[in-house]
């Protein structure tokens, strides 16, 4: 008797979740790649592009991302400008131009929705800018020598 191929289908379950581990461990090409959603993105409107455009609206901006072949002094301009918001750095402006069909553009910003979420989390090892923390107001020193009555 030949030693056939059993079909996944024919397959117990946790013989099945292991073929597909091992098939996806064999795989060269990344599973999932944020590249997916950036045709969702220009479905959804969430696209902001161009610096004026997001200093306009920083209040629906969820994060700005940056071609890697932007020039320093925009970058820092760019760093001080959003400072309370994550800058990612990735990408160059040919990609922007073949992921979103815009021409020239080195800054881009998603607008507030889980779809940005989504496309955050996935670019999050690319943040160029640390989270600026609010400092917390001084409490007041309660003075213990004081009576009360």
């Amino acid at each position: 008797m030949g030693g056939a191929a059993v079909p996944p289908y024919q397959m117990p379950v946790g013989l099945r979740c292991r073929a597909a581990e091992i098939a996806a461990m064999n795989d060269p090409t990344p599973v999932r790649s944020v590249e997916r959603l950036f045709p969702f993105v220009l479905r959804a409107k969430i696209l902001l592009i161009g610096r004026e455009k997001l200093r306009h609206n920083k209040g629906k901006l969820h994060f700005v991302l940056v071609t890697e072949d932007i020039a320093k002094s925009v970058r820092a301009e760019i760093l001080l400008d959003f400072k309370y918001y994550p800058v990612v750095q990735h990408y160059a402006a040919a990609d922007l131009e073949k992921f979103f069909g815009i021409k020239g553009a080195k800054a881009i910003g998603f607008a507030k929705s889980g779809l940005a979420q989504s496309i955050y989390a996935e670019l999050k090892t690319h943040r160029i800018n640390q989270p600026v923390t609010k400092p917390k107001p001084p409490e007041p020193p309660t003075d213990s020598s004081e009576r009360r009555s």
